[in-house]
């Protein structure tokens, strides 16, 4: 099937959104098509040129943001004196509505890849309204069990790399949230610190890549590593702010709230969040669901099996659009 070749932004702006947070956002394709809205991954990676490539662009209307903190929104959590507190789930859905309002949009499909995964299927179970389907890959769903398993738990399967992280915690905290010690060094006066803390946290995310080559490219940015880490393990460290109930999954309780609206999971066979059943288990709680397994694929939303996933739900979608407006029209006969 392939992607969709590369298109630029018709618009883009930096919507003030307060708590002195001004949030990029930029809408592609075509400017009367159906809405979707991209939720990019991390928390804190911000949004990439691929994402706009898996829509047709003359059937979608498509919106991507740089959350809170990340890409070219500002200010940056890589600052040090960037304000953390305000950047939690609550506001984050809180933009995604200023932000459908600002672009005069109704409704929209919303298309998450991990983290946005999480930030997607809890925006759709507050605002049901608003969300016309969900096309999700690398799926989680924030819960508590599942930063355990990616934190400490694949420490089994990668012992050198965890212990080379595990070293740079200080040893009174080994044994506890690993995410949020790490964020205590990130939140550290001492600029070396935090440098430090950064490097072992990317460098275990590295570690934790199922197939060669393991390498992420954008760690060795220094600002985009600080930013990253710092923002990750904030949510990881805090419950991804998701409430009480959150050992038990705040996101999976929930999901039949989204029993009318219809959505995709795209998931690779090697993907670890798959060791918890996370998206089994999510897909039968949720009847208006399919899921997509790829074989011999990780947590990788641009793997070519995944991306051709991708690209036939959101085709999937926008002619289900078509139909719907082909009837209305009849009727109106």
């Amino acid at each position: 099937m392939g992607l969709y070749p590369e298109i630029e932004p018709y618009d883009h702006g930096l919507l003030d959104v307060g708590d002195g947070n001004r949030v990029y956002w930029e809408t592609c394709g075509n400017p009367h098509g159906k809405p979707a809205l991209v939720l990019h991954g991390g928390p804190g990676s911000g949004c990439t040129p691929y994402f706009r490539r898996l829509f047709d662009p003359a059937a979608y209307r498509i919106v991507l943001l740089d959350q809170r903190g990340c890409g070219r929104s500002t200010p940056r959590a890589s600052a040090y004196d960037t304000d953390m507190s305000v950047n939690t789930t609550a506001h984050l859905i809180a933009d995604l509505e200023l932000l459908r309002r600002h672009l005069g949009i109704g409704r929209w499909l919303v298309w998450g890849v991990s983290w946005g995964s999480v930030l997607g299927l809890r925006y759709a179970q507050t605002h049901p309204g608003v969300v016309s389907e969900l096309v999700l890959t690398g799926v989680a769903t924030g819960s508590n069990p599942e930063v355990a398993l990616l934190s400490r738990g694949l420490g089994q399967l990668f012992p050198e790399a965890f212990e080379r992280f595990v070293g740079e915690l200080p040893e009174g905290e080994r044994d506890g949230n690993l995410a949020a010690a790490c964020n205590r060094l990130l939140e550290s006066p001492d600029p070396e610190v935090r440098a430090r803390a950064a490097r072992a946290w990317t460098d275990w995310e590295t570690a934790t890549i199922p197939a060669p080559p393991r390498s992420v490219e954008r760690f060795e940015d220094p600002a985009f590593r600080m930013g990253f880490a710092r923002t990750v393990t904030h949510y990881w460290g805090n419950d991804h702010f998701l409430g009480e109930g959150n050992d038990e999954g705040v996101v999976l309780r929930d999901a039949p709230l989204l029993k009318d609206i219809p959505g995709t999971l795209v998931q690779g066979s090697l993907d670890f969040g798959n060791l918890l059943g996370t998206v089994w288990r999510l897909h039968h709680a949720w009847p208006g669901s399919e899921l997509v397994v790829v074989d011999e694929v990780g947590h990788d939303a641009g793997a070519p099996g995944v991306a051709d996933a991708l690209v036939a739900a959101t085709d999937k979608y926008a002619v289900t659009r078509r139909r719907a407006a082909r009837r209305a029209s009849s009727a109106g006969c």
